[in-house]
């Protein structure tokens, strides 16, 4: 059985539909809700050093505008203190399987981690 974290919000559509896609396949992931617990800082590093920051951020997302980060100079560790500090402007849901991680909906992913591989 592949050993899968799901980081998410539990009112955000794209967690729930990863928690379903998981849950389709009968896959059991140890989910975390970002609303409740905020994600550990060396969690976060991980993600942000694979991905990079700018994939981690959901530009599209009211948070983003409403905080004026459109208009904001791009400073990585001032971002991952906003990230880390308000889980609403993350691209979620963040997945890590192993040493893979995704951020967003990235089912093509996840189903090679359902099959194992």
């Amino acid at each position: 059985m592949p050993d899968i974290q799901v980081f998410g919000l539990h009112d955000s559509q794209a967690t729930r539909g990863a928690l379903r896609f998981f849950r389709e396949r009968r896959i059991v992931v140890r989910y975390v809700d970002l609303g409740k617990r905020p994600i550990a800082p060396a969690e976060l590093r991980r993600f942000v050093e694979r991905l990079g920051v700018d994939a981690l951020v959901d530009t599209d997302s009211r948070p983003y505008r409403e905080q004026g980060l459109v208009y904001l100079a791009r400073d990585e560790a001032a971002l991952v203190a906003r990230l880390r500090a308000d889980a609403r402007l993350l691209k979620l849901p963040l997945a890590r399987s192993g040493n893979e991680v995704t951020a967003g909906r990235d089912e093509a992913t996840w189903a090679r981690w359902a099959k194992g591989g």
